[in-house]
């Protein structure tokens, strides 16, 4: 399957999940086989030198495990508060339509480690960003950021100035 028919699958759900939100729904794509298989080809393709995968909870966390498993890798999960046993440290960020947090499990990036994010969708740039403020916070080097999709009229690129950043697709 190419890449555009399997992007082609990504469903637009107006009004979620609050008024004024068009939520871009991933889950056709994780559901076919062929499409998920090209989507996850497409961003290891992405990525240069690194050493683990930092999957972004929750929909990264489909991505971020399949990359890491198909380069041989890592993956560490950046989780929404109050999921992690042992925490390394918190970032909050401000959503399209609210604010969250994130945490880092402790002692799983080691320090200097080349480690890539990875998540579903770039919106406002906030979760790319704390993510890689965590992976920062547990001394390891942000590789770059891959996402499936960027909407790009949420801005979130200008959050991530000066970082490697690499989107399937733009809407």
């Amino acid at each position: 399957m190419e890449l555009n028919e399997a992007l082609a699958l990504i469903r637009r759900v107006p009004d979620f999940p609050e008024p004024g939100v068009m939520f871009q729904d991933i889950t056709p794509v994780l559901g076919d086989p062929a499409a998920f298989k090209t989507v996850v080809d497409a961003m290891a393709e992405t990525l240069g030198d690194v050493e683990a995968i930092v999957a972004v909870d929750a929909r990264g966390f489909f991505f971020g495990a399949a990359v890491a498993y198909s380069l041989g890798l890592g993956v560490v999960p950046v989780r929404k508060v109050g999921k992690l046993p042992v925490v390394g440290g918190k970032a909050s960020y401000s959503l399209e339509y609210g604010t969250a947090e994130l945490e880092i499990p402790a002692d799983v990036i080691q320090p200097g480690q080349r480690v890539a994010v990875i998540d579903d969708v770039l919106a406002t740039g906030g979760t790319a960003a704390a993510a890689c403020e965590l992976v920062e916070l547990a001394k390891g080097e942000v590789a770059g950021i891959t996402v499936l999709l960027e909407i790009g009229a949420l801005g979130g690129r200008s959050r991530l100035v000066g970082r490697k950043l690499h989107t399937l697709l733009t809407v």
